[in-house]
């Protein structure tokens, strides 16, 4: 291992989140992993040995991980003792969640998490890297709180929200007031295939359980600012959304609807697409997609056949922008959920956090 590469925990690595990070993760410039840690079940069995046949991943396992042995994720001092910083995809309740991660904050351990348990702990950021790097600013406050010098707790949001957040973000301008969303969900951000949910081959299923209120809610935080050490939520565009599960294994395809105050002209908010770019951009960081959102002028597209792996995952495809009769403006949005939407974007956060000097080697 070079010298100058961190060493990197994954809390829940024999999950599917936990698996995209391993395989994302696979010859990183910056980040290696070194340690998996998993359920007491999973512990003292290798990597390899512990998945067994569930590696849901289309590429194969990294020789790098198979042999590494895994380790118990409740074991925090032991765990943390090995690591410069965890992701964490573990499956528990939202409160077990919350503790862990805190706990391995308060070894001066970041953690950079997938979960949803600390996304509205007010002193948490919760980033999409392009739209609001500036929400890292509050770890400062999160450490007082903690107690600690270098740990921390930073998230990423809903998976759902990256096929339009971005989008609205890039036309923020023209103060979109009103927007109605609707997702069409892949099975894997459930955690499955086709294999273990045969159910879903050639069925819709109206209901995703807490998904409508985030993908409301979660963009607002997104927008906020950040105020005495804490993110206080924007208030607008109101946004109402219905998520509906689909036969789809990756992407997350979003219709939506919206009203402006500003008058826009389709070139307008094309342009402001095509163009727009963030930090991650101007860092270069190695999991930022050089074109962050993309604009298709064909009629049958975004289509997940075709467009789910633009820029790796990492880049967000829209297309079938048009003047609508009840609301000023539809589109299509389409973002690969678990590269943009989990494991990438949560590498993407950590990379920002590292370049931005919050996580080093300890």
């Amino acid at each position: 291992m070079s010298e100058k590469k961190l060493r990197v925990g994954i809390l829940g690595g024999t999950g599917m989140v936990g698996q995209r990070f391993i395989s994302l993760l696979e010859n990183h410039p910056w980040f290696e992993v070194t340690t998996i840690a998993a359920s007491p079940r999973s512990a003292g069995k290798t990597y390899e040995e512990a998945v067994g046949g569930r590696w849901k991943m289309t590429t194969p396992m990294p020789e790098a991980v198979k042999n590494i042995v895994v380790m118990n994720v409740n074991e925090v001092e032991k765990v943390a003792a090995e690591v410069d910083f965890v992701f964490s995809a573990v499956d528990m309740t939202k409160e077990e969640i919350k503790k862990i991660e805190e706990d391995y904050a308060k070894t001066e351990t970041p953690v950079v998490s997938n979960n949803s348990a600390h996304r509205w702990t007010p002193d948490v950021p919760m980033m999409v890297p392009e739209i609001n790097p500036e929400h890292a600013e509050v770890i400062e406050a999160q450490k007082k709180r903690l107690g600690t010098t270098r740990g921390f707790v930073a998230v990423k949001p809903n998976c759902s929200i990256q096929s339009y957040a971005p989008v609205l973000t890039a036309w923020k301008e023209f103060e979109p007031y009103e927007v109605v969303a609707t997702t069409y969900q892949a099975i894997s951000g459930a955690g499955k295939t086709f294999k273990d949910w045969p159910e879903m081959e050639g069925n819709i299923i109206p209901y995703i359980g807490g998904e409508e209120e985030k993908s409301e809610k979660e963009p607002l935080r997104i927008w906020g600012e950040v105020k005495d050490g804490q993110i206080v939520p924007a208030t607008s565009p109101v946004i109402t959304c219905q998520c509906i599960r689909v036969p789809v294994l990756n992407g997350h395809t979003a219709a939506v609807f919206v009203k402006f105050k500003k008058n826009p002209t389709k070139e307008q908010l094309i342009e402001k697409l095509t163009s727009f770019s963030g930090v991650p951009q101007e860092l270069k960081l190695p999991s930022a997609p050089t074109q962050f959102i993309q604009y298709l002028e064909e009629d049958n597209r975004p289509q997940i056949a075709m467009d789910v792996d633009f820029e790796k995952g990492m880049g967000i495809s829209v297309g079938r922008l048009r003047e609508d009769t009840v609301y000023d403006w539809k589109f299509v949005g389409l973002s690969h959920n678990t590269v943009r939407g989990a494991a990438g974007g949560a590498v993407l956060c950590a990379e920002l956090l590292k370049a931005k000097g919050y996580i080093n080697a300890k």
